[in-house]
């Protein structure tokens, strides 16, 4: 049984749900950048990024449109809107973020069930946390970045990077992604997919753990983890594309720019849903 036979949107629907998610998960990493890390002792407490927006989405409609779309978003309006652009050390994020989002978005077969919301939702960010932490380890073992040891950590790179992963999947993972979304879907579920002209997803229209990790989602998941430490590693060694820092990077007027912007790509979204509904409805 496939999900792509089952549950298929087209084009027009696909773009909707990725421009949707772009705008608003770029607008929600805008906020990020004024919310205040907290240290306590050797563990810092902070919002790495609102997962539980690309995450509803993509339980709620089409989980690849959505998960590209927030990885997209996070580039343009919280790097490029921003005065800033990695190059290729932003591909490693968008390919691992994205692929989280996507598994968790797939593994939730009834959209009511807070307890498969809960499980899929910890599992996503894990995916992206754990895979990103393979690539750190990586670039530590293979001399590519130096070792920066952690006061009050052992000095060992797979502690400190393992508890990092560990920090940001219970506080970002928890608070930031499964909570919300436990909230959201239920009460979104069945009412927000009709104002995009889009049949809710059910059971029949979802495929089983075991048929979803199938020999080709592992092979997938080591592909790109495989791309995301090729790109990593490029990057760390200079070999980059594009790698540029305006002077007004990170400035106010640059944040506030950039919120509007995908404030009104959002805005723009929901007019345009709202006006396709007016039709229908005369």
């Amino acid at each position: 049984m496939s999900l792509k036979k089952k549950y298929e949107l087209n084009q027009s629907q696909k773009l909707m749900v990725f421009v949707l998610s772009m705008s608003l998960y770029g607008l929600s990493m805008l906020f990020t950048e004024l919310i205040p890390k907290f240290q306590i002792g050797f563990v810092e407490l902070s919002v790495e990024y609102f997962a539980f927006i690309p995450l509803t989405l993509c339980i709620l409609f089409d989980p690849f449109s959505a998960a590209i779309g927030a990885a997209t978003g996070e580039i343009i309006f919280s790097e490029i809107m921003l005065g800033q652009f990695g190059g290729f050390g932003e591909v490693e994020k968008f390919i691992l973020f994205s692929l989280g989002m996507y598994v968790a978005g797939l593994m939730v077969k009834d959209p009511k069930n807070r307890r498969q919301i809960a499980v899929a939702s910890i599992i996503g960010v894990a995916i992206h946390q754990l895979l990103a932490c393979g690539v750190d380890i990586l670039k530590v073992q293979f001399a590519i970045e130096e070792f920066e040891a952690v006061a009050g950590l052992p000095e060992s790179v797979y502690f400190t990077e393992g508890f990092a992963c560990l920090n940001d999947i219970l506080f970002s993972g928890i608070l930031f992604c499964m909570i919300p979304t436990m909230y959201l879907v239920p009460r979104l579920y069945g009412k927000i997919e009709p104002l995009l002209g889009i049949q809710p997803r059910s059971k029949e229209y979802t495929v089983s753990l075991t048929e979803l990790f199938n020999a080709k989602m592992m092979l997938t998941i080591v592909g790109c983890f495989v791309a995301a430490v090729g790109f990593e590693f490029m990057a760390d060694l200079g070999i980059n594309f594009i790698d540029w820092e305006a002077e007004w990077a990170e400035s106010t007027p640059a944040l506030i720019m950039a919120m509007a912007l995908a404030l009104i790509v959002a805005l723009g979204v929901f007019f345009k849903v709202m006006k396709k509904q007016e039709k229908v409805s005369v």
